[in-house]
């Protein structure tokens, strides 16, 4: 029987067309140029099949550390375990790198962290990765379709059941991390990954089987959270990234703290790791912050109703916290690193619609209790409030506020 590769590139139906061989090594040295050309950063290959790990992932999942994602693991699940639920018939994962750490060294002093400002995850600073990646993958595909008519693909941007990460370490862009990142010895873990499912049959590229990470264990040690069990096994009902993006209810009090001012996402466990030092940086104009500044202003957040909350956010990774998960988290970074100037900002939300913005901002002014600043004033908000409110979790953020 005849190899894929063997096949004719160009053999339609009806078109009279004169087959020829296809030399798969020279598609896939193009296929690496073109890739580079719509602008990814690296290419790998891997066979389509079930990807490694999967009784890893079941077992994190029997083990409660999914959080609140837990019943959309399990619902996808399946579909995970054979991609040939995206693409019939694919024999080739096209996996695709595209470097986007933004140098933050030029921000002035005063909007850095702690002067009233909210931390947000890097791949966050500007406009949403994912319509960039999209056509990027789309076009890679039209090419490839075009090289080798018959072909098919389909392009997976984080947006489908697909084990991006276990496919890209089978193509060889990186090893598993002890913050469960992928790290390319070459870029850091700072990285998008996107995929491109083809029923061609590609050279496959070789596995990273060594771990770079040696005894270092700066990742583990940094966390706030304390979010892992142990290298490589991430609780994420506990992490800042699962909390502030995921969870858009009340978050545990013992955790609150450890959330310090970010509001979206985090990047300690990737800005400690040595392996990130020379990660290649992106000139991206999608990634470049948002308004100049990657540290948004507490204050103008919780000052954003719902309809303002869309318009600011409208094409940002930051509309996924949810209006009510962002105002939270924005009040619990003002109780963690208190600024005079933002006080009537965070006393006002207390009166905010949404029950669990109330509670964080509860929560919050009870920590100004502790401070000089504001602390008279934040008792007498906390009073008052606690005379007209009606719902029971926010009593309780508010007595205990008190107490």
């Amino acid at each position: 029987m005849e190899s894929p590769n063997d096949l004719a590139a160009a053999d339609l139906a009806g078109s009279g067309q004169i087959s020829r061989p296809l030399d798969s090594r020279l598609l896939l040295d193009e296929l690496r140029r073109e890739s580079v050309r719509v602008g990814f950063s690296r290419l790998g290959i891997a066979p389509a099949g079930p990807p490694p790990r999967q009784e890893l992932v079941r077992r994190w999942l029997d083990q409660g550390f999914a959080g609140v994602l837990r019943e959309w693991f399990e619902r996808q699940e399946p579909l995970r375990a054979d991609p040939a639920t995206l693409l019939p018939g694919v024999r080739s994962m096209i996996m695709l790198a595209t470097d986007h750490a933004i140098a933050a060294a030029d921000t002035p002093a005063d909007d850095r962290p702690g002067q009233g400002r909210g931390r947000v995850a890097r791949y966050a600073w500007g406009d949403d990765y994912h319509d960039l990646l999209r056509s990027r993958v789309n076009m890679l595909g039209a090419w490839l379709e075009a090289r080798v008519p018959g072909c098919r693909t389909r392009g997976v941007v984080d947006s489908a059941p697909l084990a991006e990460r276990e496919f890209a370490w089978l193509a060889g862009l990186g090893w598993f991390g002890k913050n469960t990142m992928l790290i390319d010895p070459r870029a850091g873990s700072f990285f998008f990954l996107t995929a491109l499912l083809t029923d061609l049959e590609l050279p496959a590229d070789t596995p990273i089987e060594v771990d770079h990470c040696g005894t270092c264990t700066a990742c583990l040690d940094a966390c706030p959270t304390a979010a892992f069990v142990e290298p490589r096994v991430l609780d994420a009902s506990r992490c800042i990234s699962g909390l502030s993006i995921e969870d858009h209810g009340p978050i545990a009090a013992d955790l609150r703290p450890g959330m310090q001012d970010w509001i979206f996402g985090c990047d300690i466990c990737q800005e400690v790791c040595p392996w990130n030092r020379h990660a290649p940086g992106s000139t991206e104009p999608t990634f470049q912050p948002r308004d100049g500044l990657p540290t948004p202003s507490l204050a103008e957040i919780l000052a954003l109703d719902a309809e303002a909350f869309r318009r600011r956010f409208k094409g940002s990774p930051l509309r996924r916290a949810k209006r009510r998960g962002l105002l939270r988290s924005a009040a619990i970074a003002l109780g963690n690193r208190p600024h005079a100037p933002s006080f009537d900002a965070l006393a006002a939300v207390l009166a905010d619609e949404e029950p669990v913005v109330r509670g964080a901002a509860a929560w919050a002014l009870g920590r100004w209790r502790h401070a000089a600043v504001m602390a008279e004033r934040a008792r007498a908000m906390l009073v008052r409030r606690m005379e007209i409110e009606t719902d029971a979790d926010v009593r309780a953020e508010i007595e205990r506020a008190l107490a």
